[in-house]
């Protein structure tokens, strides 16, 4: 190929005439104008060297799991957490987030749009509150008379009204609320805290789940799962019936010197295959568990056993009332196991104990009287014992409900994720009221608080950045916020 056919035309105008020097002036400037036009590509693929170069290498020192307590990003508010969990969706404007316009246009046709997700049962008329709301405390928090335990301790806590999953099936806003994403396998919100912070107690779990006797709610064991964090930071279940923890207990034959032996020997054995594959982090994790039970076989009975509660404090929870019972002992267990050194303890109501779509005049007030008198115990105790200020306390559901009538011959209520409440108490959150839904209590309009900022601004108040607190799993970086836009709400806190 001859040298001019490399060459543009503009660069050989004139010179077909010209001999060398000519020459090699037209091909300084076709060089200089390929430079020119190739320099960003150049630019860009070394920039691009660079960065691969700059990748971060894979980390090849041994990771241990384990509960031992963990360095913080920033000086925590809190350090331990109670969450009663009311599966199926408490009616705010029942509740704790009074709509007088609801009850001025009761039975009437709803005047605006509004989401159905039974449209099969739907109906557009308006259903007023049946019951009365007063103002508590210094902020002049409203109240409902469904509450009137909650109503003494009001001046402790922060009424949310105006949460938002958006999602609007039980299972996957709960796992909004409690994984960070409104789907399955995630590590729940327990997991996280235990993952992040260890625990302070050397003989019971960070993180415990307290279920039911009506059964589990729904989603069951997902609840309290670890997802693909180790196996170490599943939350413990503790049965509502004796006994409390199943397989606590070895047969009568193998207490004693028997098991010691037969732990000492099993130990042995674990650590040599442990020690045979450093890469299993899940193993190491399981072996923890082991010893971790059997440690939990002296401490998990004496922290569980309500015999030692004075008869005030039993009274005050409300052990000597049936319909209180149950739900009580189950309070009155969470705040010994965070004196023990527990990091987080969630109470979960039966399945669908909150959901009514229909019989509401008669469930509603049912529900309630069995958690109302136990939850405001659970925060009048902590504060006299001087834990209030370093434990959240959590009580709500993963949903709300709408403002009009579901089921005309049994009148009740359908989901609504758009605006729903909740309270907080103690461990760095202020007390008061926040946010504000429609005039209709559907959608939440102001101070909105989705459920990855709550969560932010939970992990903030335990001193962990959400952005920081991570997991490499395959390769990839995870988080409780997982990518979504959660940031700390300076406005709910003391």
């Amino acid at each position: 190929m001859k040298r001019s056919q490399w060459i543009s035309n503009d660069s050989l105008s004139g010179n077909a005439q010209c001999g060398g020097d000519r020459w090699q002036s037209s091909r300084r400037h076709f060089l200089s104008r390929s430079l020119l036009a190739t320099g960003p590509w150049t630019l860009a693929n070394l920039l691009a060297s660079q960065t691969r170069a700059e990748v971060k290498k894979p980390n090849l020192e041994k990771q241990n799991f384990d509960l031992a307590p963990k360095p913080v990003h920033h000086p925590p508010k809190a350090t331990a957490m109670i969450s009663m969990f009311m599966q199926g969706g408490p009616s705010q404007m029942d509740l704790l987030d009074p709509k007088p316009l609801l009850n001025e246009l009761h039975m009437q046709k709803f005047p605006g749009k509004i989401k159905y997700d039974n449209a099969a049962q739907a109906s557009s008329k308006v259903f007023g509150s049946p019951w009365k709301f007063e103002k508590y405390g210094e902020h002049g928090t409203d109240v409902s008379e469904l509450l009137p335990h909650f109503s003494t301790i009001v001046d402790d806590a922060l009424v949310i009204r105006s949460m938002h999953t958006g999602v609007n099936n039980h299972g996957q806003s709960i796992h909004a609320m409690n994984n960070g994403r409104p789907m399955q396998g995630r590590p729940a919100l327990g997991s996280w805290l235990a993952y992040g912070l260890g625990t302070e107690s050397e003989s019971l779990p960070a993180y415990v789940a307290m279920t039911d006797p009506g059964g589990l709610p729904v989603e069951g064991v997902l609840n309290w799962s670890n997802g693909w964090l180790p196996s170490l930071y599943q939350g413990t279940v503790i049965r509502p019936v004796e006994p409390r923890i199943l397989n606590l207990q070895p047969p009568s034959v193998m207490r004693g010197e028997v098991q010691k032996q037969y732990l000492d020997l099993l130990s042995k054995l674990n650590q040599q295959h442990a020690a045979q594959r450093p890469g299993e982090h899940e193993l190491r994790a399981r072996i923890s568990n082991y010893e971790l039970a059997e440690k939990m076989q002296f401490s998990a009975e004496e922290a569980t056993d309500l015999s030692r509660e004075s008869k005030e404090t039993r009274e005050m929870y409300g052990l000597n009332d049936e319909v209180t019972r149950e739900f009580g002992e189950r309070c009155l267990i969470a705040r010994r196991l965070i004196e023990r050194g527990v990091r987080f303890v969630q109470l979960f109501t039966k399945n669908q104990y909150w959901d009514h779509h229909g019989g509401i005049v008669k469930a509603l007030p049912n529900s309630c009287k069995k958690i109302d008198k136990p939850a405001a115990a659970l925060v009048r105790d902590l504060k006299q014992r001087g834990l209030l200020e370093t434990t959240v306390v959590h009580w709500g559901g993963e949903m709300g409900r709408l403002p009009v009538i579901q089921n005309e011959a049994n009148i009740g209520r359908d989901h609504n994720t758009y605006g729903f409440t909740q309270w907080v108490a103690g461990g760095g959150f202020r007390s008061g009221m926040h946010g504000a839904t429609d005039e209709f209590g559907h959608h939440a309009i102001e101070g909105i608080v989705n459920h990855y900022d709550y969560h932010a601004t939970l992990l903030h108040l335990f001193g962990l950045d959400a952005n920081k607190l991570i997991y490499e799993q395959n390769a990839r970086e995870q988080s409780l916020l997982d990518g979504q836009p959660g940031k700390v709400l300076g406005e709910l806190l003391a």
